[in-house]
């Protein structure tokens, strides 16, 4: 079954707790679809429709991220898997993302902690796949490659967790390589999963180093949610075109590679019937080891094995 839902700020949260909440109940396999705002909360269709603001039905004391759901997942129960295929991805006519001007450790290491905040508008093309932006009066363009930065089920602990840092439960893991055709695994903690999805960027390079993508509304968020009964996680995993994929978050960069590592090295050994020590062995030839992000309270550090690197 296809299910759609409708943009407004009863569909919308800016943190995950289990006790929200569904806006909506489906059964495994099922597919659905939506509009996702951009990251200050507005949408707008076309160049000559006004932006419409939104706001969170949990009434937060300070918004972070748009999100919709929590979605139910009928059977859903803790110690199960969330498969979260994204099928395709509908970019709007327009990002933003920023620079400079506030405290943050890669702005005082650029040191441009003192310059004035810099907005980069982007003008986007859905059909071209193209954004372009103009700078010190000169164009500059980029080819687009959207993903969601945001998809996630409830935590177990009680109470609200703010959506920039990312956990074991996914959230805010801004992983540039969950392209359309991808597969999020997620570990379910409460039953029903609760998964919640948002963050819309047209483009972002591995680190997202300003602290910002191209940060865009999706026309169209199209994605199957299939239960896995059969598969045990404590941390996201991913089937994505680059390969599969494993995640460590971590406030010390080399913790984050730590857990991410391991996670791969275990993967290796379930999936070529190898001991740990030869499946470390094989991940020094043939993983690579990427900086998802730095700037979300926690580093993350994605291990990509690529399809058939190894036969």
């Amino acid at each position: 079954m296809i299910h759609s839902i409708p943009l407004n700020s009863s569909q919308l949260h800016s943190s995950f707790n289990r006790e929200y909440k569904p806006i909506l109940t489906v059964a495994s396999g099922d597919t659905i679809q939506l509009k996702t705002l951009d990251i200050q909360w507005g949408y707008s269709a076309s160049q000559t429709d006004e932006r419409t603001i939104f706001t969170s039905r949990e009434n937060e004391e300070k918004l972070a991220h748009p999100i919709i759901g929590p979605i139910a997942i009928a059977g859903a129960k803790p110690g199960m898997v969330l498969e979260v295929r994204t099928n395709k991805l509908i970019p709007g006519w327009y990002g933003r993302n920023w620079a400079g001007g506030i405290h943050a450790w890669q702005n005082e290491k650029l040191g441009i902690v003192d310059s004035e905040r810099l907005q980069v508008d982007w003008k986007l093309d859905a059909e071209r796949m193209t954004g372009s932006c103009e700078l010190s009066g000169q164009e500059f363009k980029v080819g687009l490659s959207p993903f969601l930065g945001l998809m996630g089920v409830a935590p177990a602990e009680a109470g609200s967790f703010p959506t920039k840092p990312p956990g074991y439960f996914g959230g805010n893991i801004d992983c540039k390589e969950l392209v359309p055709g991808s597969s999020l695994f997620l570990p379910i903690s409460v039953d029903g999963a609760l998964f919640s999805l948002g963050d819309g960027h047209a483009l972002q390079g591995d680190g997202e180093s300003s602290g910002t993508a191209i940060e865009c509304p999706m026309d169209l968020a199209d994605i199957t949610l299939t239960l896995h009964e059969d598969m045990t996680l404590s941390m996201p995993r991913a089937n994505t075109p680059a390969g599969w994929i494993t995640f460590g978050f971590a406030e010390d960069l080399n913790e984050a590679a730590s857990v991410a590592l391991s996670d791969m090295v275990s993967f290796m050994e379930q999936l070529y019937g190898i001991s740990r020590t030869e499946a470390t062995a094989l991940s020094s030839v043939a993983v690579d080891l990427h900086i998802t992000q730095v700037v979300n309270n926690v580093k993350g550090v994605h291990a990509i094995l690529p399809h058939a690197v190894i036969r």
